[in-house]
Protein backbone atom coordinates (compact mmCIF):
# COMPACT_ATOMS: atom_id res chain seq x y z
CA UNK A 1 0.00 0.00 0.00
CA UNK A 2 2.16 2.73 -1.23
CA UNK A 3 1.06 6.73 -1.74
CA UNK A 4 2.90 9.21 -3.60
CA UNK A 5 7.06 8.45 -3.27
CA UNK A 6 6.20 5.00 -4.47
CA UNK A 7 2.36 5.31 -4.38
CA UNK A 8 -0.98 3.63 -3.76
CA UNK A 9 -1.67 0.00 -4.52
CA UNK A 10 -5.51 -0.55 -3.44
CA UNK A 11 -7.16 -3.88 -2.20
CA UNK A 12 -9.29 -4.62 -5.38
CA UNK A 13 -12.95 -5.14 -4.45
CA UNK A 14 -13.13 -8.01 -6.72
CA UNK A 15 -15.40 -11.45 -7.22
CA UNK A 16 -14.92 -13.71 -4.37
CA UNK A 17 -14.50 -17.11 -4.13
CA UNK A 18 -15.84 -19.48 -1.24
CA UNK A 19 -13.24 -20.81 1.05
CA UNK A 20 -14.79 -24.08 1.46
CA UNK A 21 -12.70 -26.77 -0.13
CA UNK A 22 -10.23 -29.53 1.13
CA UNK A 23 -7.93 -28.78 2.89
CA UNK A 24 -3.93 -29.65 1.11
CA UNK A 25 -0.85 -29.99 3.49
CA UNK A 26 2.31 -28.78 2.65
CA UNK A 27 5.90 -30.56 3.41
CA UNK A 28 8.86 -28.77 5.06
CA UNK A 29 11.22 -29.35 2.30
CA UNK A 30 14.14 -31.17 3.11
CA UNK A 31 16.49 -28.83 1.14
CA UNK A 32 17.97 -25.40 3.04
CA UNK A 33 17.03 -22.80 1.57
CA UNK A 34 19.66 -20.67 -0.41
CA UNK A 35 19.85 -17.34 -2.06
CA UNK A 36 16.88 -15.55 -0.32
CA UNK A 37 19.43 -12.96 1.23
CA UNK A 38 22.79 -12.27 0.26
CA UNK A 39 25.22 -9.90 1.61
CA UNK A 40 26.81 -6.79 0.29
CA UNK A 41 28.66 -7.12 -3.04
CA UNK A 42 28.15 -3.98 -4.67
CA UNK A 43 28.10 -1.57 -2.66
CA UNK A 44 30.81 1.27 -2.47
CA UNK A 45 31.75 3.19 0.32
CA UNK A 46 29.56 5.85 -0.52
CA UNK A 47 26.67 3.41 -0.83
CA UNK A 48 28.16 2.17 2.83
CA UNK A 49 27.71 6.03 4.11
CA UNK A 50 24.56 6.69 2.58
CA UNK A 51 22.92 3.10 4.21
CA UNK A 52 23.98 4.06 7.48
CA UNK A 53 22.52 7.45 7.11
CA UNK A 54 19.39 5.83 6.24
CA UNK A 55 19.07 3.28 8.47
CA UNK A 56 19.90 6.20 11.42
CA UNK A 57 16.45 7.58 10.21
CA UNK A 58 14.16 4.58 10.03
CA UNK A 59 15.17 3.45 13.28
CA UNK A 60 14.73 7.05 14.87
CA UNK A 61 11.44 8.15 12.67
CA UNK A 62 10.23 4.99 11.52
CA UNK A 63 10.68 2.58 13.85
CA UNK A 64 8.05 1.29 16.92
CA UNK A 65 7.14 -1.29 19.46
CA UNK A 66 4.57 -2.79 17.41
CA UNK A 67 6.17 -2.21 13.69
CA UNK A 68 7.10 0.51 11.05
CA UNK A 69 4.97 3.58 10.67
CA UNK A 70 3.70 4.30 6.96
CA UNK A 71 4.38 7.36 7.07
CA UNK A 72 6.73 9.92 9.20
CA UNK A 73 4.17 12.43 9.64
CA UNK A 74 1.33 11.28 10.87
CA UNK A 75 -2.21 11.80 10.07
CA UNK A 76 -5.33 13.21 12.04
CA UNK A 77 -7.71 11.01 9.08
CA UNK A 78 -7.76 7.52 8.27
CA UNK A 79 -8.63 6.53 4.94
CA UNK A 80 -10.61 3.35 3.95
CA UNK A 81 -8.19 2.25 0.41
CA UNK A 82 -4.86 2.75 1.92
CA UNK A 83 -2.66 3.32 5.06
CA UNK A 84 -1.90 6.76 6.09
CA UNK A 85 0.24 8.45 8.95
CA UNK A 86 1.41 6.41 12.08
CA UNK A 87 -0.73 3.16 10.61
CA UNK A 88 1.34 -0.12 9.96
CA UNK A 89 1.71 -2.16 7.69
CA UNK A 90 2.99 -6.10 7.44
CA UNK A 91 4.65 -4.99 4.42
CA UNK A 92 7.42 -2.75 6.30
CA UNK A 93 7.45 -5.26 8.65
CA UNK A 94 8.70 -7.77 6.06
CA UNK A 95 10.82 -5.55 4.80
CA UNK A 96 12.85 -4.96 7.80
CA UNK A 97 13.11 -8.87 8.54
CA UNK A 98 14.51 -8.92 5.58
CA UNK A 99 17.25 -5.82 6.57
CA UNK A 100 17.75 -7.76 10.08
CA UNK A 101 18.58 -11.00 8.44
CA UNK A 102 20.38 -10.31 5.54
CA UNK A 103 22.70 -8.23 7.87
CA UNK A 104 22.53 -11.08 10.95
CA UNK A 105 21.25 -9.33 13.94
CA UNK A 106 19.96 -12.45 15.04
CA UNK A 107 18.76 -11.47 18.16
CA UNK A 108 16.92 -8.54 16.68
CA UNK A 109 15.37 -10.24 14.47
CA UNK A 110 13.56 -13.16 16.69
CA UNK A 111 12.54 -10.00 18.81
CA UNK A 112 11.07 -8.44 15.80
CA UNK A 113 9.27 -10.89 14.68
CA UNK A 114 7.60 -11.79 18.05
CA UNK A 115 6.17 -8.34 17.46
CA UNK A 116 4.95 -8.81 14.02
CA UNK A 117 3.40 -11.84 14.73
CA UNK A 118 1.75 -9.78 17.85
CA UNK A 119 1.16 -7.02 15.87
CA UNK A 120 -0.38 -8.60 12.46
CA UNK A 121 -1.00 -12.01 13.09
CA UNK A 122 -4.46 -13.22 12.01
CA UNK A 123 -5.83 -16.75 12.15
CA UNK A 124 -2.45 -18.04 10.38
CA UNK A 125 -1.99 -14.91 8.03
CA UNK A 126 -0.75 -11.65 8.57
CA UNK A 127 -2.86 -8.82 8.20
CA UNK A 128 -2.07 -6.66 5.96
CA UNK A 129 -2.30 -3.50 7.51
CA UNK A 130 -2.84 -2.30 11.35
CA UNK A 131 -3.92 1.00 13.21
CA UNK A 132 -2.00 1.32 16.88
CA UNK A 133 -4.66 4.40 17.47
CA UNK A 134 -8.05 2.14 16.98
CA UNK A 135 -6.02 -1.55 17.57
CA UNK A 136 -7.85 -1.94 14.33
CA UNK A 137 -6.31 -4.98 12.36
CA UNK A 138 -8.31 -5.72 9.22
CA UNK A 139 -8.96 -9.08 8.26
CA UNK A 140 -7.59 -9.37 4.85
CA UNK A 141 -3.80 -9.88 4.29
CA UNK A 142 -1.71 -9.18 1.02
CA UNK A 143 0.06 -12.16 -0.32
CA UNK A 144 2.85 -10.88 -1.51
CA UNK A 145 3.37 -9.11 2.01
CA UNK A 146 2.87 -12.76 3.68
CA UNK A 147 5.24 -14.09 1.42
CA UNK A 148 7.78 -11.46 1.77
CA UNK A 149 8.23 -12.50 5.99
CA UNK A 150 7.67 -16.62 5.25
CA UNK A 151 11.04 -15.54 2.57
CA UNK A 152 12.68 -13.38 5.69
CA UNK A 153 12.41 -16.65 7.64
CA UNK A 154 13.83 -18.73 4.97
CA UNK A 155 16.71 -15.29 4.93
CA UNK A 156 16.79 -16.23 8.68
CA UNK A 157 18.02 -19.74 8.54
CA UNK A 158 20.39 -19.64 4.93
CA UNK A 159 22.51 -16.87 6.62
CA UNK A 160 22.42 -18.43 10.41
CA UNK A 161 22.77 -21.97 8.67
CA UNK A 162 19.99 -23.16 10.82
CA UNK A 163 16.50 -24.59 11.19
CA UNK A 164 15.23 -22.42 13.05
CA UNK A 165 12.35 -21.13 11.21
CA UNK A 166 11.46 -23.56 8.51
CA UNK A 167 8.63 -25.11 9.95
CA UNK A 168 7.35 -21.89 10.72
CA UNK A 169 7.96 -20.92 7.27
CA UNK A 170 6.21 -23.98 6.18
CA UNK A 171 3.19 -23.54 8.42
CA UNK A 172 2.55 -19.76 7.29
CA UNK A 173 2.85 -21.33 3.59
CA UNK A 174 0.11 -24.12 4.69
CA UNK A 175 -2.46 -21.40 5.42
CA UNK A 176 -1.43 -19.61 2.22
CA UNK A 177 -2.35 -22.79 0.23
CA UNK A 178 -5.51 -23.29 1.62
CA UNK A 179 -6.52 -19.45 1.13
CA UNK A 180 -5.24 -17.14 -1.15
CA UNK A 181 -2.75 -20.02 -3.53
CA UNK A 182 -5.63 -23.09 -4.00
CA UNK A 183 -4.69 -25.16 -6.48
CA UNK A 184 -1.68 -23.09 -7.25
CA UNK A 185 -3.86 -20.00 -7.93
CA UNK A 186 -2.43 -16.81 -5.89
CA UNK A 187 -4.48 -14.27 -5.73
CA UNK A 188 -4.34 -11.15 -3.90
CA UNK A 189 -5.90 -11.50 -0.51
CA UNK A 190 -8.19 -13.79 1.79
CA UNK A 191 -10.67 -12.14 4.34
CA UNK A 192 -10.54 -14.55 7.58
CA UNK A 193 -13.71 -12.72 8.82
CA UNK A 194 -16.19 -13.54 5.31
CA UNK A 195 -14.00 -16.85 4.53
CA UNK A 196 -13.43 -15.83 1.31
CA UNK A 197 -11.15 -14.95 -1.46
CA UNK A 198 -10.64 -12.56 -4.41
CA UNK A 199 -10.02 -13.79 -7.96
CA UNK A 200 -7.56 -11.84 -9.11
CA UNK A 201 -3.92 -11.94 -8.80
CA UNK A 202 -1.39 -8.68 -9.40
CA UNK A 203 1.46 -10.48 -11.33
CA UNK A 204 3.77 -9.03 -9.05
CA UNK A 205 2.44 -11.08 -6.02
CA UNK A 206 3.53 -14.04 -7.80
CA UNK A 207 6.96 -14.42 -5.55
CA UNK A 208 8.15 -17.08 -7.74
CA UNK A 209 11.46 -17.67 -5.85
CA UNK A 210 9.91 -18.64 -2.66
CA UNK A 211 6.99 -20.24 -4.62
CA UNK A 212 9.12 -22.17 -5.76
CA UNK A 213 10.91 -23.53 -2.87
CA UNK A 214 7.87 -24.69 -1.22
CA UNK A 215 6.35 -26.21 -4.74
CA UNK A 216 8.81 -28.61 -6.43
CA UNK A 217 9.30 -30.73 -3.92
CA UNK A 218 5.98 -32.95 -5.13
CA UNK A 219 4.48 -33.39 -8.78
CA UNK A 220 1.14 -31.43 -7.92
CA UNK A 221 3.05 -28.72 -6.65
CA UNK A 222 5.87 -28.47 -9.47
CA UNK A 223 2.50 -28.62 -11.36
CA UNK A 224 1.45 -25.67 -9.50
CA UNK A 225 4.53 -24.04 -10.04
CA UNK A 226 4.13 -24.21 -13.83
CA UNK A 227 0.89 -22.80 -13.83
CA UNK A 228 2.17 -20.03 -11.77
CA UNK A 229 5.34 -19.45 -14.05
CA UNK A 230 2.89 -19.36 -16.91
CA UNK A 231 0.59 -16.82 -15.85
CA UNK A 232 3.07 -14.40 -15.13
CA UNK A 233 5.31 -14.88 -18.19
CA UNK A 234 1.73 -14.74 -20.34
CA UNK A 235 1.17 -11.34 -18.89
CA UNK A 236 4.17 -9.80 -21.20
CA UNK A 237 3.18 -7.28 -23.30
CA UNK A 238 5.14 -7.01 -26.06
CA UNK A 239 8.89 -6.41 -26.91
CA UNK A 240 7.71 -2.79 -27.76
CA UNK A 241 7.08 -2.37 -24.50
CA UNK A 242 8.27 -5.12 -22.21
CA UNK A 243 6.90 -4.73 -19.11
CA UNK A 244 3.94 -7.39 -18.09
CA UNK A 245 0.32 -6.78 -17.08
CA UNK A 246 -0.84 -5.46 -14.14
CA UNK A 247 -2.88 -8.63 -13.02
CA UNK A 248 -4.62 -12.05 -14.34
CA UNK A 249 -8.71 -12.78 -13.84
CA UNK A 250 -8.31 -16.96 -12.66
CA UNK A 251 -12.32 -16.71 -13.62
CA UNK A 252 -11.86 -15.88 -16.93
CA UNK A 253 -8.46 -16.44 -18.06
CA UNK A 254 -8.12 -12.98 -18.73
CA UNK A 255 -5.01 -10.52 -18.40
CA UNK A 256 -6.24 -6.26 -16.86
CA UNK A 257 -5.61 -3.63 -19.21
CA UNK A 258 -5.64 -1.36 -16.60
CA UNK A 259 -2.25 1.24 -16.42
CA UNK A 260 0.81 -0.38 -14.64
CA UNK A 261 1.93 1.01 -11.14
CA UNK A 262 5.97 1.12 -12.04
CA UNK A 263 6.68 -0.27 -8.45
CA UNK A 264 4.54 -3.17 -9.19
CA UNK A 265 5.62 -3.54 -12.88
CA UNK A 266 9.53 -3.89 -11.25
CA UNK A 267 8.63 -5.79 -8.69
CA UNK A 268 7.16 -8.65 -11.38
CA UNK A 269 10.32 -8.11 -13.12
CA UNK A 270 12.74 -8.99 -10.24
CA UNK A 271 10.61 -11.99 -9.52
CA UNK A 272 11.06 -13.63 -12.77
CA UNK A 273 14.72 -12.31 -12.65
CA UNK A 274 15.39 -14.12 -9.58
CA UNK A 275 14.64 -17.10 -11.28
CA UNK A 276 16.70 -16.55 -14.26
CA UNK A 277 13.46 -15.92 -15.95
CA UNK A 278 14.20 -11.70 -17.35
CA UNK A 279 14.08 -11.09 -21.23
CA UNK A 280 16.79 -9.32 -22.55
CA UNK A 281 14.00 -7.11 -23.88
CA UNK A 282 12.96 -6.01 -20.39
CA UNK A 283 16.64 -5.49 -19.34
CA UNK A 284 17.33 -3.07 -22.09
CA UNK A 285 14.07 -1.49 -21.82
CA UNK A 286 15.36 -0.63 -18.05
CA UNK A 287 18.72 0.34 -19.01
CA UNK A 288 17.83 2.61 -21.14
CA UNK A 289 14.97 4.32 -18.82
CA UNK A 290 17.95 4.96 -16.30
CA UNK A 291 20.30 6.27 -18.82
CA UNK A 292 17.55 8.74 -19.99
CA UNK A 293 16.65 9.74 -16.48
CA UNK A 294 13.47 9.32 -17.61
CA UNK A 295 11.48 5.82 -15.08
CA UNK A 296 7.91 7.73 -14.52
CA UNK A 297 6.01 6.84 -11.78
CA UNK A 298 3.30 4.74 -14.08
CA UNK A 299 2.53 3.60 -17.88
CA UNK A 300 -0.46 2.69 -19.84
CA UNK A 301 0.03 -1.01 -21.56
CA UNK A 302 1.16 0.99 -24.55
CA UNK A 303 3.93 2.35 -22.76
CA UNK A 304 2.70 5.75 -22.74
CA UNK A 305 3.46 7.78 -19.48
CA UNK A 306 -0.07 7.33 -17.41
CA UNK A 307 2.27 9.07 -14.12
CA UNK A 308 4.59 11.02 -14.01
CA UNK A 309 7.50 11.86 -11.34
CA UNK A 310 9.98 9.49 -9.98
CA UNK A 311 10.31 7.45 -6.63
CA UNK A 312 13.12 6.55 -5.07
CA UNK A 313 11.79 3.34 -4.65
CA UNK A 314 11.39 2.28 -8.10
CA UNK A 315 15.22 3.00 -8.69
CA UNK A 316 15.73 1.11 -6.12
CA UNK A 317 14.08 -1.83 -7.33
CA UNK A 318 15.99 -1.59 -10.73
CA UNK A 319 18.86 -2.04 -8.79
CA UNK A 320 17.52 -5.10 -7.46
CA UNK A 321 16.88 -6.28 -10.48
CA UNK A 322 20.58 -5.93 -11.91
CA UNK A 323 21.75 -7.04 -8.67
CA UNK A 324 19.60 -10.31 -9.39
CA UNK A 325 21.28 -10.73 -12.73
CA UNK A 326 25.07 -9.63 -11.57
CA UNK A 327 25.05 -6.36 -13.54
CA UNK A 328 27.20 -4.51 -11.46
CA UNK A 329 27.53 -1.15 -13.50
CA UNK A 330 23.68 -0.77 -13.88
CA UNK A 331 23.53 -1.26 -10.16
CA UNK A 332 25.25 1.62 -9.10
CA UNK A 333 23.69 3.44 -11.70
CA UNK A 334 20.52 2.70 -10.03
CA UNK A 335 21.97 3.19 -6.53
CA UNK A 336 22.65 6.83 -7.82
CA UNK A 337 19.28 7.84 -8.37
CA UNK A 338 18.09 6.07 -4.92
CA UNK A 339 20.87 8.18 -2.83
CA UNK A 340 20.01 11.30 -5.24
CA UNK A 341 16.44 11.37 -3.67
CA UNK A 342 18.02 11.10 -0.04
CA UNK A 343 17.49 14.79 2.51
CA UNK A 344 20.77 15.53 3.47
CA UNK A 345 20.22 18.55 4.55
CA UNK A 346 21.10 18.32 8.26
CA UNK A 347 18.37 20.76 10.29
CA UNK A 348 15.27 18.40 8.27
CA UNK A 349 13.25 16.52 10.51
CA UNK A 350 13.77 13.53 8.05
CA UNK A 351 17.82 13.99 7.45
CA UNK A 352 18.90 10.55 6.51
CA UNK A 353 15.89 9.52 4.75
CA UNK A 354 13.82 9.57 1.27
CA UNK A 355 10.87 12.14 1.64
CA UNK A 356 9.99 15.40 0.98
CA UNK A 357 12.06 17.40 3.68
CA UNK A 358 9.56 20.51 3.30
CA UNK A 359 6.55 18.85 4.25
CA UNK A 360 8.27 15.93 5.92
CA UNK A 361 6.48 12.73 4.00
CA UNK A 362 8.74 10.16 4.50
CA UNK A 363 7.03 6.91 3.66
CA UNK A 364 8.36 3.31 4.56
CA UNK A 365 8.02 1.34 1.30
CA UNK A 366 10.90 3.98 0.20
CA UNK A 367 12.90 3.84 2.34
CA UNK A 368 13.06 0.12 3.26
CA UNK A 369 13.20 -0.62 -0.32
CA UNK A 370 16.20 1.47 -0.80
CA UNK A 371 17.63 -0.02 2.39
CA UNK A 372 17.48 -3.66 1.22
CA UNK A 373 18.81 -2.48 -2.41
CA UNK A 374 21.89 -1.11 -0.51
CA UNK A 375 22.19 -4.77 0.44
CA UNK A 376 23.04 -6.24 -2.44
Amino acid sequence: MRWKWGYVLLLPLLVMLSGCQKKVTVKTPTQAPTAFATSSQYATQTDQRHRQQLIAFIKKGLLTKQGIYTNYRDTKKRTTGAATGHELLSESSGMWLQYLATTKQWKKFQRFYRVTKKTFDDHGQFSYRYDPRTKKRHTVNATLDDLRIIRALLAYDQMHQTKTYRREATQRYQTLVNTSIKDGHLVNYYDTHTKKATTTGSLAYFDLKTLAYFEKGTKKGRANYRKQLTVVQGGYLGDVFPLYAASYQWTTSKYSSASLNTSEALTTLLHLAEVGKLKATSRRWLVQRLQQHNLENGYTTTGTVSVGGESAANYALAAMIFAAIKDQAHYQLAMKDVWRLQVTKSSAAIVGGIGDAKTDQAYSYNNLTALNAALK
